[in-house]
């Protein structure tokens, strides 16, 4: 948005006067950090204090705010205007936005009086004040050092916003008046970095979210997304409530919308005839399009879409209990309960056979010549060389207790995945068991995209209503599969129960689809990866002189693709409204001198979540301009800071417009060493910024030096003030400066 000059957003139409005393406020705030004696325990880290303003006009001010050390430092805070009749907590909170109670806070609420990370302050007379608490001083006034880390207590700063606030103790916890907050950063966390502050979720929160049922498969028990023709090949037995159709068999949808693209319902039996066939467990996929799978009982089949039937072989021997793409292109791996043999899939010959200790499961990792074979009955596992089709070594299997899950291998690190009751047994390629993962429901089926380093496992409910930990709904988790880290939001999976079956996994390269089988209820669910807003870009601290065009950008990236909303705040980021018609990546406007001081921060957001810039400052200037020589004496300033007196006995020298000085500089003749009489309040003879020679201060806020050597005056460092001299003095200050600044602005801008 880019606004008309006059028109700077956020600038009402009549708070002129209150920035300007809030300006005021926190430059004696200011002085008064300054002044703190040497040796006083501080921020080693001199950072930039900050002051805010609360909603009864309480101001807030903190030492140092960026860059404070993680591991725990002191800081500075003090206040005043506060209320007289309710004690406030100081600390350091999770800042959970405007009317919202700061919490969790590092330390909690003291009430013991004994805690450095957290002060209590009580009027004065309270049962509480001494060793407890410490009472207000003078007009609400306090000051006290608190200890602050990044993390503890409940609160990470690394993940969440923090603030340095008061906030009222627990006898009245849920007033609001007394929340003032003024954000902080930890080295490392500085304000303004790409990533924002998750309203609801963090920044670049993931999850997946339903999107579509396919119902048109039968009763799915195996899924595989084919990496040649993206066909979504599904296993299928036949669904009992849909007796007028019998769907077994391979079924070939589009995994777009789940229609139906082709039906391979039938497969060569034991006598070669074709029969109806359940297609049980997908080996892999076919070059080009097409799948090897096993269909019972001892069936090994292949086909494609468009096949009206699978071509196949039936061996001899038991069940077949798993299967597995084998070492060549022509050959399979299979499991009949604990015989593995590779058999070629044109003629079901064995061309090699190993019988171990027990076992019905396996997963083949061809990328480091193994074979891990799950054996849920005795808790073991066991692997096979496949170069030379023997046992190499055989491990404990823990908490198995008979119940059979999954095996499967994640391809980009050798790592075995095992499903065991209601945990995930993570082995290193070595056979080293190197994490557990523990779930809420039967572990059921685990899937890796390597594109993204992500493994999907999905987890059924046991469907036994009588069982206090089953609820008929199953989950699908997310891990980053290197580091184990929880990739994504669980989400829930209702009716998916293993009473009918085990849930299988398929995902799309990239991780931005998964499909998941619930045999329960004879449907596949397509889910969609979604991203909660992750700032990209985000705006920083301006300054500007009034009237100067300003801009502030802000990007950020999220699926759905976000929106964007600009929001200021003009009272201190207590309270914050929106930027009418801002909702661009940039914000640009003609920058006022009523607005010094506003914050501003981009809001994002989509269906995950919303997350905000950090919000920055606008600090705004008097425009400096042409001064006119041995201008008018007692004229008119719009400066912050006065101009330099010229020490020279000649003409007048020409001080700037408004910040150096205001409309004239030091007058002609006479040897005059002032700071020039423009510096008054309202006109010469004042003895702040006045014509006296040697003043310590010219016009504005803070006047010229003025200095000389022979000057009576002298600097304020030279005058041996006390440090309540120099705070009366800067108080003195604020209060000329204003009344000259405004003055100045109506001469200047006349429609404020």
């Amino acid at each position: 948005m880019t606004s008309t000059p006059g028109s700077a957003p956020g600038t009402p139409p009549s708070g002129r006067g209150r920035l300007r005393r809030r300006a005021g406020t926190a430059a004696v705030a200011a002085l008064l950090l300054a002044a703190i004696p040497a040796g006083a325990a501080v921020s080693a880290d001199a950072g930039t204090p900050k002051t805010a303003t609360g909603p009864q006009g309480q101001t807030l001010t903190v030492s140092a705010t960026t860059g404070l050390d993680p591991a725990g430092q002191k800081v500075r805070v003090t206040g005043e205007g506060y209320g007289l009749t309710t004690g406030i907590y100081v600390a350091l909170c999770k800042d959970n936005g405007d009317n919202r109670v700061p919490s969790p806070c590092l330390g909690g609420a003291d009430m013991s009086g004994g805690s450095k990370t957290s002060q209590w302050i009580v009027p004065p007379g309270d049962p509480y004040e001494g060793d407890l608490a410490q009472a207000f001083g003078p007009g609400g006034t306090f000051d006290v050092e608190i200890e602050v880390t990044a993390k503890g207590d409940g609160l990470d700063c690394a993940e969440v916003s923090c603030s340095v606030v008061t906030r009222a103790d627990h006898r009245a916890a849920g007033d609001r008046t007394q929340d003032v907050r003024i954000p902080v950063a930890f080295a490392g966390q500085e304000p303004g970095e790409p990533g924002g502050e998750g309203v609801d979720v963090p920044a670049g929160t993931v999850s997946y979210q339903a999107v579509a049922d396919f119902t048109s498969a039968g009763k799915p028990l195996d899924l595989l997304l084919h990496p040649e023709s993206k066909k979504l090949y599904v296993g299928a037995d036949n669904l009992p409530d849909t007796a007028d159709v019998d769907e077994r068999g391979l079924h070939v949808l589009n995994p777009e919308d789940g229609t139906s693209e082709s039906w391979i319902s039938q497969a060569p039996g034991s006598t070669g005839e074709l029969r109806a066939s359940t297609a049980a467990r997908i080996s892999g996929p076919l070059p080009g399009d097409g799948v090897v799978y096993n269909y019972p009982l001892r069936g090994v089949g292949a086909a494609k879409a468009g096949d009206e039937a699978a071509s196949g072989v039936w061996l001899a021997g038991s069940t077949i209990t798993d299967i597995a793409p084998g070492t060549t292109p022509e050959t399979v791996l299979v499991a009949q309960g604990a015989k593995l043999s590779e058999i070629v899939r044109a003629t079901g010959e064995a061309t090699r056979s190993l019988t171990l200790p027990g076992g019905a499961q396996f997963a083949a990792d061809h990328e480091r010549d193994a074979l891990w074979y799950s054996d849920f009955a005795a808790g073991k596992l066991h692997r096979v060389d496949l170069a030379s089709f023997e046992l190499t070594g055989s491990f404990d299997l823990p908490g198995a207790q008979g119940m059979a899950g999954f095996t499967e291998t994640d391809p980009a690190t050798g790592a075995v995945w095992v499903g065991v009751n209601r945990s995930v047994l993570v082995f290193d390629a070595t056979g080293t068991l190197v994490k557990t993962l523990v779930g809420k429901d039967l572990a059921r089926d685990a899937a890796f995209d390597t594109d993204s380093g992500r493994a999907f496992v999905v987890w059924q409910d046991g469907g036994d209503l009588s069982d206090p930990a089953n609820d008929n709904n199953g989950t699908l988790t997310v891990y980053g599969s290197e580091d184990f880290a929880v990739a994504a939001k669980d989400l829930s999976l209702p009716g998916n129960h293993s009473q009918s079956g085990a849930a299988s996994l398929a995902v799309e390269p990239g991780g931005g689809t998964v499909f998941v089988t619930s045999p329960a209820e004879g449907k596949i669910t397509k889910l969609a990866r979604q991203v909660s807003p992750l700032v990209t870009r985000a705006p920083a601290d301006l300054t500007a002189q009034d009237g100067e065009e300003v801009a502030l950008t802000a990007e950020a990236e999220g699926t759905p693709e976000p929106t964007v909303r600009w929001q200021v705040s003009t009272d201190g980021a207590q309270t914050w409204k929106d930027v009418e018609g801002a909702t661009g990546s940039e914000l640009a406007f003609t920058a006022r001198t009523a607005q010094d001081g506003y914050r501003y921060r981009a809001e994002f957001r989509n269906a995950v979540g919303t997350t905000r810039t950090t919000a920055v400052t606008l600090t705004v200037t008097a425009a400096t301009g042409g001064g006119e020589s041995g201008g008018d004496s007692g004229g008119e300033t719009g400066g912050d800071t006065g101009g330099t007196g010229d020490t020279s006995n000649s003409g007048g020298s020409t001080g700037g417009d408004s910040a150096t000085g205001g409309d004239s500089g030091t007058q002609s003749g006479g040897g005059s060493a002032s700071g020039g009489s423009s510096g008054t309040a309202g006109g010469s003879g004042s003895t702040v910024g006045g014509s006296g020679s040697g003043a310590a201060v010219g016009g504005g806020l803070a006047g010229g030096t003025g200095a000389t050597p022979t000057s009576g005056g002298g600097s304020l460092a030279a005058t041996g003030a006390t440090v309540m001299s120099v705070t009366l003095a800067a108080a003195g200050l604020v209060g000329a400066g204003l009344l000259v600044h405004r003055r100045a602005k109506r001469r200047t801008d006349g429609a404020f």
